[in-house]
């Protein structure tokens, strides 16, 4: 076969030419250069390098690499829109050479969030962040617009974008105060992030393009330009149903992960497996800095006192994954219950409620903490290479994740 044929080979069939081509290049390694010129050489190995990397492209969820945490199933889609009338939204920035993020609207309700309130309540792991509107709806236990993520020096564009959005809808003609919620992880990184490159249009798009259903996860939305353990962040999410005992309320948990440390999956040491992980070496400065927004939603009909409870424990699924909450990392939980029994018309002068007795509280405490973890490993997993703003952050190597996985028993052999 003379160079030509070799090479169109290898461009018809990247695939086969991954598998093959280490094969193929021991067997004739010794004689390339008499049977291909330097120049044909050079680019069939550049197209078997792409081949692989196409190879590597092909991302998973948690659950495909047989990591499924915890004892309680997922809900249909393994994502926080199975807790009913829950939507995400998400509109991903790409501008030139720098700028890579977005946004990220969770809708809690098919109603006006302004109008019909949920209980809601915020925890802080470590507050190095921007979290607009947290003061309020802690005081206040409720949510009284949707929840927006997006990078860190957009939280003030995206919160006046979506008042804005807000304000124009039915029934608010007389609104003369509402508290958004944005919440934020630092890009800069892959992001231009001093541009502040979020406009209200993106905003406005990421409000009404938000569905129920399957959610996009890994570099999409404001995951677009986040890192997490040293790879490439994201998106990630995840759920779990509860038993009928258990009273069968679903739990969703979205994350936008752009925080460090020891990577753990399943309890396996992946990040020191894999030579990438906070304090490597005596010198270095890596301490995990970074942050993580979690937004856990549930219908399970709980106050904003419980909802405190169930927003600490995510942190405990935070920390499964390697997270110690270090000095500059922005660690917040935003917890809400759509359940009907507890919602808050605006213009209540009582409120009836029926809610979870406390002693009921565990199974939901355990949901948390389960959907919380392989939502951020979902995060990870989903993501794809990035480049921007001069840098470039790889995607996890799920090959060599699911060797380590293998090698402590943590997947099938």
């Amino acid at each position: 076969m003379g160079p030509l044929n070799i090479s169109f080979c290898l461009w018809q069939f990247p695939y086969v030419s991954a598998v093959i081509g280490v094969i193929v290049r021991s067997a004739v390694e010794p004689y390339f250069e008499k049977i291909l010129t330097m120049r044909t050489f050079a680019l069939a190995m550049t197209l078997l390098s792409a081949a692989t990397s196409s190879l590597d492209a092909q991302r998973a969820r948690a659950r495909d690499l047989g990591v499924a945490p915890g004892v309680f199933v997922p809900g249909a889609n393994n994502a926080i829109t199975d807790v009913a009338g829950v939507r995400v939204g998400h509109v991903t920035v790409t501008e030139g050479a720098g700028v890579r993020t977005g946004v990220t609207a969770i809708i809690p309700h098919e109603g006006n969030a302004y109008l019909e309130r949920v209980p809601a309540a915020i925890w802080v792991g470590n507050g190095f962040g921007k979290l607009i509107g947290a003061t309020q709806a802690n005081e206040l236990g409720e949510l009284e617009t949707p929840i927006l993520l997006t990078c860190t020096l957009c939280v003030w564009k995206a919160a006046d974008a979506m008042v804005e959005w807000q304000l124009q809808q039915p029934g608010m003609e007389r609104v003369r105060s509402i508290n958004p919620i944005v919440g934020e992880t630092n890009d800069a990184q892959l992001n231009d992030i001093r541009s502040r490159p979020i406009t209200a249009a993106q905003v406005r798009q990421a409000l009404e393009g938000a569905t129920s259903g399957p959610v996009a996860e890994g570099s999409v939305g404001a995951g677009h330009g986040t890192v997490a353990f040293g790879w490439k962040g994201g998106i990630g999410t995840s759920s779990r149903v509860l038993p009928a005992s258990l009273g069968g309320y679903t739990v969703g948990v979205l994350v936008q992960s752009n925080f460090g440390g020891v990577l753990q999956v399943a309890g396996a040491p992946v990040g020191q497996e894999l030579g990438q992980y906070a304090f490597k070496d005596a010198s270095s400065k890596d301490g995990g800095d970074g942050s993580i927004m979690m937004v856990v939603a549930t219908d399970a009909p709980l106050s904003d006192r419980n909802l405190k409870r169930v927003a600490s424990r995510a942190i405990m699924g935070l920390g499964r994954t390697g997270s110690s909450a270090s000095n500059g990392s922005g660690d917040y939980v935003i917890a809400f219950s759509t359940a009907r029994e507890v919602r808050r018309a605006v213009n209540a002068t009582r409120l009836q409620t029926t809610e979870l007795a406390n002693e009921e509280m565990s199974g939901v405490f355990e949901a948390v903490v389960e959907a919380t973890e392989e939502a951020i490993y979902n995060s990870l997993f989903q993501a794809t290479t990035v480049t921007g703003n001069g840098r470039t952050v790889e995607a996890i190597p799920l090959d060599k994740v699911r060797a380590v996985l293998r090698k402590y028993g943590r997947a099938p052999q």
